[in-house]
């Protein structure tokens, strides 16, 4: 069979089987469609964690990153991985403790304020919308490679399926479609990495074989460098590394961001006790790292790969791979001097190869010549990867409108039915959105959710990190704070992308400054203006005191409450 079948087989296998138990975990009441009832165990809530938090930017994009950008792509590995340790120590044990369904619900109530919520609401929506049209146009690469239909069509059968099980299963339904999310992902993204490591370099594990030999002798990293270096790009070793300023700021943005992520923290209050949190943010950290540790040797085998095939090669003879990417425009040659042979060099203007980034790990296994059920395995894992976050960002953008918004603000005395009935045509036109916006987002997948996480660190994480450790801190010290980050975080990023109208160059970056790493200037002022109008203002209530000092015991499943 080619390609094309094994890829309708597996991926409608995977498709049938995500939707079979969405069915099956269907949410009944508000409690299930907002945090599964509850009850999920620390072992499934960890595979489910690790399948939302590892988006299409995990799988498709980070190691494309890397491949590109060399070394220097290792800010995105840091800076999430690290993010997730700080989330599970400092954050997900005590928003446990406190008891609620959401971030804005958190903020609400630690800080006494309906403007609050509401300046939380924004922020949750905002965030979670910018990171849903990273997810949904890794959808669309995938599909329309792979289904051969152009890009656009390919977005739209992505947001059909998102929006079948999304609004079907609410938080239970999907739950457990993550756990069986997470094992085909993980199948799908180490079983190719294997069979190239052994093709290569003959070792079986990729992480090892990064630094093996190749068949001459040449050790891979060196041949790379040699590769990169001979058309211009630099060190593959060191390539990236001098802007040192860039590399911190990128990775602290990530690292910080990570810790405000609605979707994520909400997978906390799943469990059915806050020593569960704990135990299940372990299992995902293990589950991540079978990936995270995979990404950077994938990259180096694709890189090496490609340079090989198409570097000084006739563009008559370039292989199906290669016609089928340049169909879904996602691959361009242009013969700017018209001998037929590809020009893949540094020089802008000698340039005649222009590659998408976001399509290296899918193109990887048949650019290695590897069998055609790899290479749809290879689609199948990007899919769930793409869509197991893209359900989890939805669910908060429903549950902010629904709960924080509706049933919290403007109708108290809203049914059940209707908060479900509300929750499911906010997914509805979240989905749509968002298939929109990915048609054209702001950058490749891990530019564009870079971009949310920095505007979750410029809102969310002061704001949570203040109200666990920081009695003193009032409701008008966070507000002020989050909406000063954010607005600044959100503007600076508006002026700085092309993409988005923006008039500004990288020569008026702030101190250099890309728009993906500003996240962290916009918290500092955040976490500054926070202090400082809270210490001018009056102290919070003491109950909410008593309750800041009870979460601070993350012991037991109940809701913190004063004494």
């Amino acid at each position: 069979m080619g390609i094309q079948t094994w890829t309708f087989l597996i991926v409608g296998l995977t498709f049938i089987l995500y939707i079979g138990v969405a069915i099956w975990a269907r949410a009944g009441s508000t409690k299930e469609f907002y945090v599964a009832g509850g009850g999920v165990s620390p072992l499934a809530n960890g595979m489910a964690t690790a399948a939302d938090w590892m988006s299409a930017a995990s799988y498709l994009s980070m190691a494309g990153l890397i491949s590109f950008t060399g070394y220097a792509g290792s800010q995105y590995l840091m800076g999430w991985t690290g993010g997730y340790v700080l989330l599970a120590l400092l954050l997900a044990p005590y928003l446990r403790k406190f008891g609620k369904f959401t971030v804005p619900d958190f903020i609400g109530e630690r800080y006494y304020s309906k403007q609050a919520r509401m300046v939380a609401l924004i922020c949750a929506i905002f965030v979670s919308f910018t990171y849903v049209v990273g997810q949904m146009k890794g959808v669309g690469v995938a599909f329309s490679r792979f289904l051969e239909v152009p890009f656009t069509t390919g977005m739209l059968i992505g947001i059909g399926i998102v929006f079948f099980y999304a609004v079907l299963g609410g938080m239970k339904g999907i739950t457990y479609t993550q756990v069986v999310q997470y094992c085909v992902l993980i199948f799908a993204f180490t079983v190719p990495a294997v069979f190239i490591s052994l093709q290569m370099v003959g070792n079986p594990i990729p992480q090892l074989g990064m630094g093996g030999n190749l068949a001459d002798g040449t050790p891979l990293l060196v041949k790379l460098n040699q590769l990169s270096t001979d058309l211009g790009f630099g060190e593959y070793t060191s390539m990236g590394m001098d802007d040192r300023v860039n590399v911190f700021f990128i990775t602290a943005a990530l690292m910080f961001g990570t810790a405000g992520l609605p979707h994520v923290i909400v997978r906390f209050f799943t469990v059915p006790k806050v020593r569960d949190a704990r135990i299940s943010a372990g299992y995902a950290l293990l589950f991540i790292a079978f990936l995270y540790t995979t990404a950077p040797a994938i990259a180096a085998f694709a890189r090496t790969n490609l340079i090989q095939t198409v570097s000084e090669k006739e563009y008559a003879t370039m292989p199906v791979w290669f016609k089928k990417w340049e169909d879904a425009t996602l691959i361009k040659f242009e013969d700017k001097n018209g001998d037929g042979i590809i020009q893949y060099v540094a020089d802008k203007g000698r340039n005649e190869l222009t590659i998408d980034r976001d399509i290296m790990v899918l193109a990887n296994p048949e650019i290695a010549n590897l069998p055609a059920w790899v290479v749809a395995l290879v689609v199948a894992g990007g899919l769930a990867a793409a869509l197991s976050t893209a359900a989890g960002l939805l669910l908060v953008i429903a549950t902010s409108i629904s709960h924080d918004l509706l049933k919290k603000s403007l109708r108290p005395d809203i049914s059940e039915k209707g908060e479900l009935l509300a929750a499911r045509i906010a997914i509805a036109v979240a989905v749509v959105g968002a298939g929109i916006a990915g048609m054209n987002p702001p950058g490749f997948v891990a530019q564009v959710v870079a971009l949310a996480f920095g505007l979750a660190a410029s809102s969310f994480f002061p704001a949570i990190i203040l109200g666990i450790f920081d009695k003193r801190m009032n409701k008008e010290g966070a507000v002020t704070g989050m909406i000063v980050g954010v607005v600044f975080t959100t503007l600076y990023i508006i002026y700085f992308k092309p993409q988005l109208g923006g008039p500004g160059t990288p020569d008026g970056y702030w101190f250099g400054i890309k728009p993906e790493g500003i996240g962290v200037l916009g918290m500092i002022f955040n976490l500054i203006v926070a202090l400082v109008v809270s210490r001018m203002t009056a102290a919070p209530p003491q109950e909410v005191q008593e309750i800041v000092e009870n979460i601070r015991i993350p012991r037991g499943a109940g809701e913190a409450v004063a004494h």
